[in-house]
């Protein structure tokens, strides 16, 4: 088990809590981690690009002049790759990006994620995240109260709409709930702010 001390919004500690090693303290796997950062980023990708055989340009329907006698070379359609806008021979075509990687290779990554942040001391656990208004100005306070600098990812158990309102305008905060948690917003970001019941609701799902 590894210690962590418990804050309040005000920075207070006020108590500590054991987290599982079997999740935060674990023997890192940088393999399984890159992958799941990489699946994330190439799901993303539109992969929206286009180019027309010449099956699909419009016209070209007859032929533009008989086969023989003419003294030119014989042509079968003015949609032919060789004319001006005719068909693009080997063009690129739309594309899904996406793969898949098996259940264990996605734990593990995630347990992965969460024990570097752990191990690099950015890991936050506060005892509840509730704000009273939707004001940015309460959120800010606690970025300050908790010294919290560059980007910060806020995990909650459930839904907290003060908070996701109170931060939207802040472009280096982010909101998830515990069941949203992925491997490219945990290294993506520098703090890891967890509720303490996230914290028990992510080593119940990860165990």
């Amino acid at each position: 088990m590894t210690k962590i001390s418990v804050k309040n919004i005000k920075g207070e500690v006020v108590k500590d809590i054991n987290l599982e090693n079997t999740i935060w303290n674990i023997e890192v796997n940088d393999d399984a981690l890159k992958k799941m950062i990489r699946l994330q980023l190439d799901s993303m990708r539109q992969g929206t690009r286009k180019t027309k055989t010449r099956s699909e340009v419009s016209g070209g329907g007859r032929k533009p002049w008989k086969q023989k006698g003419t003294g030119r070379a014989r042509q079968g359609s003015i949609r032919a790759t060789q004319w001006r806008g005719g068909g693009i021979p080997f063009g690129v075509d739309n594309r899904d990006y996406s793969f898949k990687i098996n259940k264990k290779e996605r734990v593990l990554a995630l347990k992965t994620a969460l024990t570097y942040k752990n191990k690099e001391k950015a890991l936050v656990v506060v005892d509840n995240i509730k704000l009273d208004t939707l004001k940015t100005k309460d959120a800010t306070n606690i970025l300050e109260t908790l010294k919290l600098s560059g980007k910060t990812l806020f995990v909650t158990k459930e839904e907290n709409e003060n908070l996701y309102m109170a931060t939207r305008n802040l472009g280096n905060v982010l909101v998830l709930m515990a069941d949203e948690l992925n491997c490219y917003d945990i290294v993506n970001a520098n703090n890891l702010v967890v509720e303490e019941e996230a914290v028990k609701t992510i080593e119940e799902v990860l165990k």
